[in-house]
């Protein structure tokens, strides 16, 4: 294992103060702009998120499935904007880091000093830039370290073990361990994938691994958690505000945290 040379960010610093005492990570993914999102937002929190992920709408999300994708096309048809959702966050105030996930064309048309100048100035602190690859991803990681703004790396399942050396050493916050090939979306079962993709990151680094893409329950969560320090859920979590409002999305984090808290889940 390497142990990282750069010096964590507030991100990085809460998850591995987290992974210290023993507890699993849990970041929930709300998209937003959505009716409610704000309230998911703290109710989320409120029941045991250790950060929150929040996706800039955008109308050709590559990485997305369908509920992801119908999310955002609501949120733009609502009218949502960049500028509306990162003046909205500055009102929540909560006890946990907030990531925003976003396509590059975003941070390009706003550009890379001034887009995270706003990041930092709503209360943001890290970005996921998933269509940004690790090889152009020197201007925006460079203006985002000016702003005290942590750039989280994406490692895919086929990348291939020459590779991810450079992808953890970029990496800022924590590692994305993507647990499939494809977009994003709830599956029946969780991927034989997403534990090997994790295995390989926690041999080569010290920087918090989370699994991200196809965790789709309590019981996945756990699955994934018996190797990575946490989980990312986006299509659940989602699927719950479109459907059933902010509430149905705190009760559901309770339901996750507790399964990966469970004495159960520990020992495996």
């Amino acid at each position: 294992m390497k142990i990282a040379t750069h010096s964590p960010g507030v991100l990085e610093t809460h998850l591995r103060k987290t992974r210290g005492v023993g507890r699993k990570i849990l970041v929930p993914y709300i998209t937003g702009g959505l009716t409610g999102w704000i309230d998911a937002i703290r109710g989320a929190v409120a029941n045991g998120a250790d950060a929150i992920e929040i996706g800039i709408p955008f109308s050709d999300p590559v990485m997305d499935g369908p509920i992801i994708q119908m999310a955002s096309e609501k949120a733009l048809r609502d009218g949502a904007t960049p500028i509306s959702i990162l003046q909205e966050l500055r009102t929540v105030d909560v006890a946990v880091p907030l990531i925003v996930m976003c396509y590059y064309n975003t941070v390009f048309r706003a550009g890379h000093d001034r887009f995270a100048n706003t990041l930092r100035d709503s209360g943001v602190v890290a970005a996921i830039v998933p269509d940004l690859p690790l090889e152009e991803s020197a201007q925006w990681a460079s203006a985002a370290e000016k702003s005290q703004i942590e750039t989280v790396m994406l490692a895919a399942p086929t990348a291939p073990d020459e590779r991810l050396p450079r992808v953890v050493d970029r990496a800022r916050g924590f590692v994305y361990a993507v647990g499939l090939l494809g977009v994003t979306g709830e599956r029946t079962e969780l991927a034989v994938t997403a534990v090997a993709m994790a295995t390989r990151l926690k041999k080569i680094t010290d920087v918090p691994v989370l699994v991200g893409v196809g965790v789709s329950n309590a019981e996945q969560a756990v699955q994934a958690c018996t190797v990575a320090d946490g989980v990312i859920q986006g299509a659940s979590v989602v699927r719950r505000l479109l459907e059933d409002g902010a509430d149905a999305v705190a009760e559901y984090v309770a339901e996750v945290r507790a399964a990966i808290d469970s004495p159960i889940a520990s020992k495996r």
